[in-house]
């Protein structure tokens, strides 16, 4: 058994979705779509019949639609702006006070493992920057803009679709953390020699969007958790309920970060077996 008082800790990934999974609703309604002059449906309503027009990609439809709707309306968008609108964002239970991060770290150190924490998000990078809980994490995949001289967004960045979030998955495996380097994502690396085997990582998502980084969680010998907003219907409930009936994912719960909760019992849980497989487990556990 690895004794934790000498033996280095054996990094670990809970990785995470943001929106539906981390908050409540999509962060872009919050305050910056109201901000702008426009109905919240209308503007999802603009942005899908613009992707349909130019056969594009949704996300960076989006985003580029939020800067036209702020240029319209007199207020160019900035990282500033946009952190400030992230501050606004509605966490779940449990994640404000940054009570989970330091009690899974805590648990995991006490396993023989090192918790680092990422969120890999179709939602926008400035904004996560500007919640409470952005000095908790290890690193964030997310939508962002490039900006000009002025330091006014300009252009979409890189938008993170649902099927590009796998790629992110293979990133933290390598230890590759940025959107841009490749050539160390397609080399040859022997699993031995990554930072963080798919065997020790953990996916948090909310449905749909999420359901092919589940899957392949579920298929690399990591682990995978559905999880559903406490105040949804049965109906939505249900629906991510059958994910685990499809064989997607390996857990369900509600969205809910406090301690004792479904979702902390199956976290500290999948933790611990993570340990008994790598051989961290102290004696006495």
């Amino acid at each position: 058994m690895a004794d934790t008082d000498k033996t280095p800790l054996l990094k670990t990934a809970l990785i995470y979705d943001f929106d539906g999974t981390l908050a409540r609703g999509n962060m872009q309604e919050v305050s910056f779509i109201p901000s702008v002059g426009v109905d919240i449906g209308a503007f999802w309503e603009e942005a899908e019949r613009l992707t349909k027009q130019a056969d594009g990609d949704g996300i960076l439809m989006y985003m580029q639609l939020m800067l036209h709707h702020a240029r319209q309306n007199g207020a160019p968008v900035t990282r500033e702006t946009l952190r400030q609108h992230g501050e606004a964002v509605a966490l779940f239970e449990g994640l404000k006070d940054l009570s989970w991060f330091d009690r899974i770290n805590a648990f995991g150190a006490r396993y023989g493992l090192e918790i680092e924490h990422y969120i890999i998000s179709a939602g926008l990078e400035e904004m996560i920057e500007g919640t409470p809980i952005r000095p908790a994490l290890k690193h964030v995949f997310a939508s962002h803009y490039v900006y000009n001289e002025q330091g006014e967004a300009a252009w979409p960045a890189v938008g993170v679709n649902y099927t590009t979030k796998t790629q992110y998955l293979f990133r933290i495996n390598k230890g590759v953390n940025n959107h841009w380097e490749h050539e160390r994502i397609n080399h040859f690396i022997p699993d031995d020699e990554r930072p963080v085997p798919f065997e020790r990582m953990i996916f948090i998502g909310d449905g749909d969007t999420d359901v092919p980084t589940m899957k392949m969680m579920h298929t690399k010998g990591g682990f995978s958790i559905a999880v559903y907003d406490p105040r949804s219907n049965e109906k939505d409930q249900k629906k991510v309920y059958s994910l685990i009936s499809e064989d997607r994912v390996n857990f369900v719960a509600a969205a809910d970060y406090r301690e004792g909760s479904a979702l902390d019992l199956i976290v500290k849980g999948l933790v611990g077996r993570i340990a008994i497989n790598a051989g961290t487990m102290p004696a006495g556990f």
